[in-house]
């Protein structure tokens, strides 16, 4: 299932691109008869302003993670506020044809309070497991771009197709798993993940799938991002992709944590 905020929005997945015309004498004589462009002319989205936009998301997840992490006891409650919000607002977001840059920012906000949250949660059960994720993030994240830079990989129609089944087998599990949580059917906080098959915990297994989809995610948003700039969307549309990154970024830093504390606890 590709990322919905930019899958929805005929900006990035190519049906709202203006086609180009193929380059003659006659026209780049008019294009040189033009007057200069109107700001609005040129006022375009580029990767460079993205990357902007993206990490100044990313510093108030960063901020208000912070101020859940060093909250004590307040951490899983302020987990549980952010989940609820992000989700709510990652909805609303993904689902609107035009930014809203305060939704957006608020967005951040909530998902900073979850992954600060959560990742003091961890960090109890096993020590220093929030670095080991914020490390293999990091280089999750650098690796696909460098790679897809560099042409190695690319988004194909086969491998999405494989993608979008594979996505919504893992979310149905993982609703019936925080289910079986939420009413007490299983104790274990992991839920099913917990169980050991062959030696090794399921959840090790779903961890690793996990991790994969989000990068090819990464993949999606990267490719969506490139039409973005190409067919010249307007600049506020950074912020849309700015958002679908942030959503990505923080799906696979939170696989990696639970991955990581339940390679600790199995040791």
């Amino acid at each position: 299932m590709a990322n919905p905020t930019f899958s929805n929005n005929p900006v990035f997945n190519g049906r709202g691109a203006t086609p180009t015309r193929d380059v003659t004498p006659e026209s780049l004589d008019e294009l040189y008869a033009r007057p200069s462009a109107t700001a609005s002319e040129t006022d375009r989205m580029t990767f460079e302003d993205t990357t902007v936009k993206t990490v100044s998301l990313l510093a108030i997840v960063v901020v208000l993670g912070a101020v859940a992490w060093f909250s004590g006891p307040l951490a899983l409650p302020l987990a549980m506020l952010g989940a609820i919000g992000g989700l709510v607002l990652g909805l609303v977001n993904s689902f609107k044809k035009e930014p809203s840059v305060p939704l957006i920012v608020a967005y951040a906000a909530f998902e900073g309070l979850l992954v600060g949250g959560i990742s003091r949660v961890f960090e109890g059960i096993a020590p220093g497991v929030a670095t080991q994720a914020l490390l293999g993030t990091a280089a999750v994240f650098a690796t696909v771009l460098i790679l897809f830079r560099s042409g190695k990989i690319r988004a194909s129609a086969k491998a999405t197709k494989i993608f979008m089944i594979a996505m919504i087998g893992y979310a149905l599990f993982s609703l019936v798993n925080f289910a079986l949580i939420a009413f007490g059917a299983i104790q274990s906080p992991y839920g099913v993940r917990d169980v050991v098959i062959f030696g090794i915990p399921l959840g090790v297994v779903l961890g690793l799938l996990a991790v994969v989809l989000a990068s090819y995610s990464l993949v999606l948003d990267f490719d969506f991002i490139q039409r973005g700039v190409r067919s010249g969307a307007p600049r506020r549309y950074g912020w849309t992709a700015a958002f679908g990154l942030v959503v990505t970024i923080v799906w696979l830093y939170v696989e990696l944590l639970r991955l990581f504390a339940i390679l600790r606890g199995n040791n």
